[in-house]
């Protein structure tokens, strides 16, 4: 899952000191350090990653923050930050992780407290920059919770991730529901042919399905096309995704459902320690009466727990129940967790209102 190494920024050392928690900081965080917190933390994801952090980088808008911190106690913790490029230092912005690149968080080897996490916060907080922004790990959203300072803007998210343990057969009887487990059958039956990918050959097939879905989804939300094409590409360039095949060695999974010759669907698949579908793409005439979506995420399920994954997470929901009916008929369950905003000023806020008006200006309708 390793690549080959970005030259280190400047490291810089200081001290967080939090009610009971001392901390010594370390930004940069080593690597290595790094690497051997991801390999003792059973709920690490490829997000959380150095490779993952220098995919960010290598599209230019961002620069590694990233946090070593050693606890008085004997515990290491380490935060994948990134910093925005070119900006004063009052207008800087900090982000675990920006926008459309995944969950963030802390990684540790130890079950980390309440009270190392509330210094966490503290630190972030008492940095110069505009905005500090956190999407941690669902399955440590009360951990988070617990150590919310006051002044911290919580966001409220859900997403689903369905349990692994005691292999795919107990997933496929147990958790699969009837409905699930029947269209993955008639999906065999009708032929559909399914490839995966790691080395980057189904990118370009990936992204023009992509397209499509774009399309699919500004005529359901009474978007203009061009605006959702827009929005779409600006946040997943076709860069994004060969970044991704280039640092994450075999990480990347492209998993692609072919019928009669032309490609119907496709998913994304993070895959490390924990699996994470975090795209998913299709032509809806062709994939949706053979199944093809359904039979896809069998196959990768089938794959993390082969290769030990213990969660396969499915990624953001929002409010959309037909998005949480869809995942929760493969077993995933739903986790309500927040993200966090540190603001010096209410950034969030104002760029939600802008938002809103947009939408109210073209009758946007969200998916539900």
């Amino acid at each position: 899952m390793r690549a080959n190494k970005q030259a280190s920024p400047k490291v810089r050392e200081w001290k967080v000191a939090f009610r009971d928690a001392n901390l010594s900081v370390v930004s940069p965080a080593p690597r290595d350090v790094w690497w051997r917190l991801l390999e003792a933390d059973p709920n690490a994801l490829i997000t959380q990653t150095p490779d993952w952090l220098d995919c960010i980088c290598d599209l230019g808008d961002y620069e590694d923050a990233s946090c070593l911190y050693h606890s008085s106690d004997g515990r290491e913790l380490v935060l994948p930050l990134v910093r925005r490029r070119a900006l004063p230092r009052q207008l800087t912005v900090f982000a675990s992780l920006p926008p459309s690149w995944g969950f963030g968080g802390i990684v540790t080897a130890e079950n980390a407290r309440p009270a190392h996490v509330a210094a966490v916060f503290a630190d972030l907080a008492g940095r110069s920059g505009l905005r500090t922004s956190l999407r941690p790990n669902p399955l440590y959203a009360g951990l988070w919770a617990a150590a919310r300072p006051p002044q911290a803007l919580i966001v409220p998210r859900l997403a689903h991730v369905l349990d692994l343990d005691g292999g795919f057969s107990t997933v496929w009887k147990r958790r699969f529901t009837g409905s699930a487990r029947t269209a993955v059958r008639k999906a065999e039956r009708m032929g559909v042919v399914v490839e995966r990918d790691t080395s980057g050959k189904l990118v370009p097939v990936f992204y023009e399905l992509f397209r499509r879905s774009l399309d699919r989804w500004a005529l359901r939300q009474h978007e203009p096309q061009w605006l959702a094409l827009w929005r779409g590409q600006r946040r997943d360039p076709v860069r994004k995704f060969e970044a991704m095949v280039r640092r994450l060695a075999g990480g990347c999974r492209f998993w692609v459902a072919w019928v009669d010759g032309q490609a119907a669907a496709a998913i994304l698949v993070l895959q490390g320690t924990n699996a994470h579908y975090t795209r998913g793409a299709m032509n809806q005439e062709i994939a949706g009466p053979v199944r093809a979506n359904d039979l896809l995420h069998r196959m990768a399920i089938e794959e993390a727990c082969e290769e030990g994954c213990r969660h396969y997470h499915m990624g953001e929901t929002g409010t959309s129940a037909m998005l949480a009916r869809f995942k929760e008929r493969f077993g995933a369950e739903p986790h309500p967790y927040h993200e966090y905003h540190l603001e010096r000023f209410p950034v969030t806020s104002a760029v939600e209102h802008v938002r809103q008006a947009v939408k109210r200006t073209i009758g946007f309708r969200e998916l539900r």
